[in-house]
């Protein structure tokens, strides 16, 4: 199974009287995510896309559902907010055996923590910026995750 990481683009700031949740993002934040996905297609041809619940993963999940011509609903996730813990990505992605590619759109700094645990390796610091693509395969879904890292797309790598 590969399993795609994309972190959201650049989002509004909190405005006084609203909430994290409700940020969406900016002209550029979606130039930014459209771009990422644009650069890496088709090598992103998902079977599923898991979003956080938040406006700007959400967001993100749309443009790069549209991008990569997803037809599926885009399953929303509580395992994929930001204070979330790798573990609950995990068991939403076991839950799923017969997928054959997960995009997961979601925030810091819960995927540069899922790309450590799902390599097996919880000393690995990741600078996930935003826009940023992940590619790891799983072999098995059994136990801790062992995954093999295939690349990653830095947004600054994509220009050009």
């Amino acid at each position: 199974m590969q399993v795609h990481l994309l972190r959201h683009g650049t989002a509004e700031n909190i405005q006084p009287g609203s909430s994290d949740f409700a940020r969406k993002l900016t002209p550029a934040g979606r130039e930014e995510v459209r771009h990422a996905i644009e650069r890496a297609h088709p090598a992103i041809a998902p079977t599923l896309i898991l979003s956080s619940p938040f406006a700007r993963a959400v967001e993100t999940a749309q443009i790069a559902a549209e991008v990569a011509g997803y037809k599926g609903n885009i399953v929303r996730t509580e395992a994929l907010e930001p204070t979330a813990a790798p573990h609950q990505v995990w068991n939403e992605i076991r839950s799923r055996p017969d997928e054959s590619q997960i995009l997961l759109a979601g925030h810091e700094p819960l995927l540069s923590q899922l790309t450590a645990f799902l390599l097996n390796c919880p000393t690995l610091h990741v600078d996930m910026r935003k826009a940023m693509l992940v590619r790891i395969d799983m072999d098995r879904l059994a136990g801790k995750p062992c995954g093999l890292l295939k690349w990653l797309l830095p947004p600054d790598l994509l220009d050009g």
